[in-house]
This record gives C-alpha cells, structure tokens and sequence, in this order.
C-alpha cells in the first residue's frame, strides 16, 4: 500500500508540472504581445533597414547567377551547335557513300539541262524545213492534187 502512495503523490506532482509549466508558457506569451506592443514600430524600422540592405546583396547576387547562366547557356549552345555539325557531316557522308545527290548536284544537274533544252530548241528552230502558212492551205492543195489525179485517170467519152 505504501507503494501506491508514492505513485499518486507523484502522478500529482507531474499533473502540478504540467499546469505550472502550461500557466508559465501563457505568460511567455502575454510578455511577447506585450513586448512586441512596445517595441513593434521600433522592430518594425529596423526590419525595414535589414530589407534594404539585404535588397542590395539579393540584386548583386541575382545579377551574379544571371550572368554566369548567360555564360553557361552561350556554353551549351555552342556544344550543341557543334554537335548539330557532327551530326550533318556524318549524315552527308552515309548519303554520299549511298549515292544520293546533294542539293547543290541536283541544282546543277537542273541547270544543264536548262542548257542542253534550249541549245536542242535552237538546233530545231534552224534545222526546220519551210511549212506552208497554214494547214488549211495545205489540206486544199492536197485535195486539188487529188481531183486532178483522179480526172487524169478518167477514161474520156468519144
């Protein structure tokens, strides 16, 4: 029994802890308002004064990450412009060992025969015989030739 005791007798002094510690946690509490009731505006100002300055070191070391993005980027862009030509030089090379033309042969190959149409026009032009003017004439005189041939064969009546 002397045993029980004890254990109510120090379930009570830790149930006294409790609100003791409790009523000195809700004073810490109404001193903080108080203080801070007392001493805003004066917090205030130099909360106000610590931005300013610390306004001026987030800008210097904004420009300074800013700047040394800029360098990594103009970095990587050249790293990979100069894989984008590794990358065509070995693309035109497949293409050349299969044969396909580039577009500068193609372009030239177009040109020639530009070239060899018109010189075969010109040789045709000179090379063509007389025509009569038009095929009109030409078909009436082919049908004069015809009824001449046909009344040449005609017996004559006696």
């Amino acid at each position: 029994m002397a045993a029980k005791r004890k254990s109510r007798g120090t379930t009570g002094d830790g149930a006294q802890s409790m609100r003791d510690s409790a009523h000195r946690i809700w004073l810490a509490g109404l001193g903080a308002f108080e203080r801070a009731k007392s001493e805003g505006p004066k917090m205030f100002e130099a909360l106000v004064s610590q931005g300013m300055q610390m306004r001026g070191r987030a800008t210097e070391a904004a420009d300074a990450a800013l700047t040394t993005l800029r360098e990594q980027a103009g970095d990587a862009q050249g790293k990979w412009d100069k894989l984008e030509q590794v990358f065509e030089d070995r693309v035109a090379r497949s293409l050349h060992r299969l044969g396909v033309l580039t577009k500068g042969e193609v372009d030239d190959l177009a040109a020639q025969v530009r070239e060899l149409n018109e010189s075969v026009r010109g040789m045709m032009h000179n090379a063509r015989p007389s025509r009569p003017k038009s095929k009109r004439k030409a078909a009436a005189k082919g049908a004069t030739k015809k009824k001449a041939a046909r009344k040449a064969k005609r017996p004559t009546p006696a």
